[in-house]
């Protein structure tokens, strides 16, 4: 059985959910403030965490930040607010999906078990650990990147663009794709938030022009694979 850690001030949303969860063979457990919710994380057994954004000691944002510096945590978030800067926010800090309240217990449960089986997947075609361009280095075990030999600084959510895009050059992601390969994001969350994050991340590789905006289709790396370095002549 999986274990949720449901942080949230709400004292009245938790045992209902506890309830309903058990249904879908998941244990919820309910701290109402961030620091309780920190020290039950710091004890571990978790595998996913609920956070809501508007929160007694530090706001959801700050928190999943804070979570996000100790581990890989999947987190789902909640929110009042639907704008789109702020679902913009939750991606470049890490979570995994957002919920807006109020919201249906079956989609929260949804939500939860894609990104639960996301995390546990395998993975696709082995890609390898560094990808070159002309004028650009993708090193993915390092998580940097190189533009024109200089380094070029990236936040996780640019860089996991960046390297989505980067596996498959020409090819056209849409933007439902993006959302749903990086963060396990449903198709009808606003794909807005994604055209914010391109955008970013197309004035840190300037001057190269590296993504292709096809209307009404998408995006793709428009760069050409650097050219393997020549074989000495007189060697095999």
């Amino acid at each position: 059985m999986h274990r949720i850690l449901l942080i949230d001030d709400d004292e009245q949303l938790g045992p209902p959910l506890k309830v309903y969860f058990q249904r879908f063979e998941l244990e919820l457990v309910h701290a109402t403030r961030p620091s309780e919710g920190l020290a039950r994380l710091e004890a571990g057994g978790f595998d996913a965490a609920i956070l809501d954004v508007m929160l007694p000691e530090m706001d959801g944002f700050e928190l999943c930040r804070t979570i996000r510096r100790q581990g890989d945590l999947p987190i789902v978030m909640l929110t009042a607010r639907g704008e789109v800067m702020d679902r913009v926010v939750g991606l470049e800090l890490g979570a995994d999906d957002y919920l807006p309240k109020p919201f249906e217990p079956r989609e929260l449960v949804a939500r939860l078990q894609t990104v639960l089986r996301r995390r546990r997947a395998p993975g696709a075609a082995e890609v390898p650990a560094t990808l070159e361009f002309e004028g650009l280095l993708i090193d993915a075990a390092r998580r940097s990147v190189v533009r024109q030999g200089v380094a070029v600084e990236l936040t996780g959510t640019e860089f996991d663009l960046l390297h989505l895009l980067a596996r498959e050059p020409g090819k056209v992601f849409s933007r439902d794709d993006i959302l749903n390969q990086l963060r396990g994001h449903e198709a009808e969350l606003y794909t807005r938030a994604v055209d914010i994050v391109v955008s970013r991340l197309r004035k840190k590789l300037e001057p190269l022009d590296c993504i292709k905006t096809l209307r009404n289709a998408g995006y793709s790396l428009a760069l050409r694979r650097a050219a393997p370095p020549a074989t000495p002549q007189g060697q095999p």
